[in-house]
């Protein structure tokens, strides 16, 4: 189906969108107005946008049901600070209970049961429980609409970030199996960032990739190989060529049972560098690659 947004209402354009638009990390605001109430909300249109200078913006977007806008954002209207806290499984259903739409003047982090932490350099108070907070000044606050639904981006420049220190390695660098990130999808469902849901791409860098289009014709056109497949093929630096010191059983067994009928042969090579691929095994899939192209 195509949408054209015009002829959608707003709440259906928030539907479609935030499940399409998705996973998203989730902002955990801490906040204060100028008498000193303090307000802590999540919200999932955020991310990072600069690192130098160090940027990053949230939207507390005007409510979609009836226009109204949130104590988060009046409050970074009165007092242009905020800390981000960011939200990990184990405390995701406490932030949630803390985006209920509570009177002005109710202290969520009483309701949701967390704990408050001075901040270092900026009025609003940490939660304690995060193990990430950024300690931001607000530089600006956009309003991209007076309609319901409109965001209201809220850029802040980050000033102090803290890092538990369970999530460093000797070297204080920071370890992706150790924090279990949220993200917000549509509706009411979340995923969870898992050691077991993570995976590696290695990231291309001033060394250019070879690219799909420079493949051999019968492995570009494989009905084995997937597109993920084919990326990493061509996500090389250069051509590979067959190293003679390259030895393996199971392209040996492919070969000696499968060679007297070409077609059968390159399906089961390809299976086999499939498999290999998905190890991320990009050379020695190559190789195999390479080795029953040369028998061919």
């Amino acid at each position: 189906m195509i949408f054209d947004l015009k002829d959608l209402s707003p709440i259906d354009k928030q539907y479609y969108l935030q499940h399409v638009v998705a996973p998203r990390p989730v902002c955990f605001a801490s906040t204060i107005d100028k008498e000193g109430n303090v307000n802590l909300s999540p919200f999932s249109f955020f991310n990072m946008f600069s690192s130098n200078p160090p940027v990053v913006i949230f939207s507390p977007a005007r409510r979609v049901r009836d226009n109204t806008t949130k104590h988060t954002l009046q409050n970074v209207q009165e007092v242009p600070e905020v800390v981000i806290n960011i939200v990990t499984y184990d405390m995701v259903q406490q932030a949630s209970l803390a985006s209920c739409e509570y009177p002005k003047g109710t202290d969520e982090f009483i309701k949701a049961g967390f704990t408050k932490e001075p901040a270092t350099i900026v009025k609003p108070p940490m939660v304690k429980e995060s193990k990430a907070k950024l300690e931001c000044k607000v530089l600006e606050i956009k309003s991209l609409g007076e309609a319901g639904g409109a965001g209201q981006l809220v850029i802040c420049e980050v000033l102090m970030l803290h890092i538990d220190d369970s999530l460093l390695n000797a070297d204080k660098k920071f370890d992706q199996t150790k924090i279990e990130h949220i993200a917000r999808l549509g509706g009411d469902w979340y995923c969870r960032v898992t050691k077991e849901s993570l995976f590696i791409v290695p990231k291309p860098n001033i060394k250019l990739g070879i690219g799909i289009d420079t493949l051999p014709e019968s492995i570009r056109f494989s009905k084995l190989l997937t597109g993920n497949h084919l990326g990493m093929l061509g996500n090389v630096n250069e051509m590979p060529v067959v190293q003679p010191s390259f030895d393996d059983e199971h392209l040996k067994n492919i070969v000696q049972y499968y060679s007297i009928n070409p077609t059968d042969m390159e399906r089961e090579v390809h299976s086999y560098a499939a498999k290999l691929l998905d190890e991320n095994k990009v050379q020695e899939a190559w190789q195999v690659l390479l080795a029953a192209e040369n028998i061919h």
